[in-house]
């Protein structure tokens, strides 16, 4: 029995329908690599990546690649950030199935928006990752995992979520919601927005000023503040937030002369921010990790424009797909952190 549609009906295709099946693996040990193309993630295998030409390489949105394979003369995959590493093919490419399977909407968002954000100016990289961001807002993947998060309480008022401290020529900025592990919510967001702008206006008088941000607490920055994830009225409101008051953007105008001290588990924005800095010092116990994916949505506090800037967009979109958790010594190998140091002492208000 065949139905027929109602005519002027707008039909609502699922995911499957208007994607297919977006993965496409491919081993560049013996077949080429696909030109790139909408809606198609290209994950590429290789035994030995320098053996692999450039153009091959350039085509996949990311290349796994045997761990331990650097020991190999002539290896470039502990150099080259098209590359990633992992211990098993098998496992690593189910990994990535698994996630883009979850989460098709993100997962194809997120590498296609990794493929040409690198070419345009960071403002305007910046604007696109929150059009994409605020598009999926929208989606039902995002609302799949609102309402399996249930609702929350908001988060309560402080005076003051950060602490800024002027000493001569540097400017101290410290986040200071400990007890919410310095999740980056409104009142945060805003706070340390405030004070980069003094810190934009201290610099424009004082061309010597240097900039410090850290973290009080247990760590630097938990990520977003869940509770108020999905309150904003509508995406579009969602987007004009986003660009207009975000971190991201003056941290990159400030990023010459500012140094950010990373400790404990970052997560989401704590890894976003981070990267726009000039310098980036992590405590050795830090690490990273970017969630978004598992939530319907992408890097959403500049993480798509940052991040592949430091490590390139075959990592940065690994992390992101998988959701790892990436040690100290592997984000000082990728070029994510700069140095590894002590932790920051606690403000003497904190």
């Amino acid at each position: 029995m065949h139905s027929t549609p109602v005519a002027g009906a707008v039909m609502s295709p699922g995911p499957r329908t208007v994607l297919g099946d977006p993965l496409t693996v491919v081993d560049l040990d013996r077949d080429p690599a696909p030109e790139p193309a909408t809606g198609r993630i290209v994950i590429g295998w290789s035994s030995d990546p320098a053996r692999v030409p450039d153009a091959m390489l350039d085509r996949t949105d990311l290349t796994l690649v045997p761990a331990g394979s650097t020991a190999r003369s002539g290896s470039r995959s502990a150099t080259d950030p098209r590359c990633v590493p992992v211990p098993d093919r098998d496992a690593g490419t189910a990994e990535l199935r698994a996630a883009v399977t979850a989460n098709p909407h993100a997962a194809v968002v997120l590498a296609g928006l990794l493929r040409w954000s690198p070419g345009l100016t960071v403002p305007a990289a910046l604007e696109a990752e929150s059009l994409a961001y605020s598009m999926l807002l929208g989606g039902p993947e995002f609302a799949r995992w609102l309402a399996g998060r249930g609702d929350r309480p908001p988060p309560p008022d402080v005076d003051d979520p950060v602490l800024p401290a002027l000493d001569g020529d540097r400017l101290r900025i410290t986040l200071n919601r400990p007890r919410r592990r310095n999740a980056y919510g409104r009142q945060l967001r805003d706070a340390l927005v405030d004070a980069l702008d003094v810190a934009e206006t201290l610099a424009a008088a004082r061309p010597g000023l240097g900039v410090v941000i850290d973290g009080a607490g247990p760590c630097f920055c938990s990520g977003g503040d869940l509770a108020e994830f999905g309150t904003t009225p509508d995406p579009v409101t969602a987007h004009l937030v986003r660009t207009a008051g975000g971190a991201a953007a003056p941290l990159h105008r400030l990023a010459a002369r500012t140094e950010i001290r990373v400790h404990g588990p970052c997560v989401g924005a704590g890894v976003e921010l981070a990267a726009f800095a000039g310098r980036v010092v992590a405590h050795e116990d830090t690490t990273f990790r970017l969630p978004e994916i598992a939530m319907g949505l992408i890097p959403g506090a500049g993480g798509t424009v940052g991040v592949p800037r430091r490590i390139g967009r075959a990592r940065t979109l690994h992390l992101a797909l998988t959701g790892r958790t990436l040690d100290t010594p592997t984000a000082l190998a990728w070029g994510l952190v700069d140095a590894v140091g002590t932790r920051p002492e606690p403000p003497s208000s904190a």
